[in-house]
């Protein structure tokens, strides 16, 4: 899946610190709620990727690789992609995820957001 792609999807899941106007999660689930997508805050927020209701189109880790990691081998959701912002990438996590043929890009969502987000209420 291309961020193209990926913006097109209506459901995210922040993995990382979504709480402090200073990270990169806060800004882009601040992002992706102006533009009106539907996000939950795994972290600080939410405990575990299985604590939210219904689909989740999108994780997007912003968090440190083996914190990530943990939160994926718990997840029992099935997700379209999986977003690893730079700096929460590892070769364990790459590896885990090529084993499990999960879905993902390295990528960043405020590049995304700033380049293919879709204007409010057209999500």
């Amino acid at each position: 899946m291309t961020l193209s792609e990926i913006m097109n999807q209506k459901v995210f899941a922040v993995v990382g610190n979504t709480v402090n106007p200073e990270k990169y999660a806060y800004k882009i689930k601040a992002g992706l709620l102006a533009h009106g997508y539907e996000v939950y805050a795994v972290g600080k927020e939410l405990q575990s990727l299985n604590d939210i209701e219904g689909e989740i189109d999108v994780i997007d880790l912003c968090i440190h690789p083996a914190v990530g990691l943990s939160l994926l081998r718990e997840c029992k959701k099935t997700v379209k992609c999986i977003v690893i912002q730079p700096g929460a990438e590892s070769e364990e996590l790459l590896a885990f995820l090529d084993e499990q043929k999960l879905p993902y890009i390295q990528g960043c969502l405020l590049v995304g957001l700033s380049v293919y987000a879709k204007k409010k209420g057209n999500v």
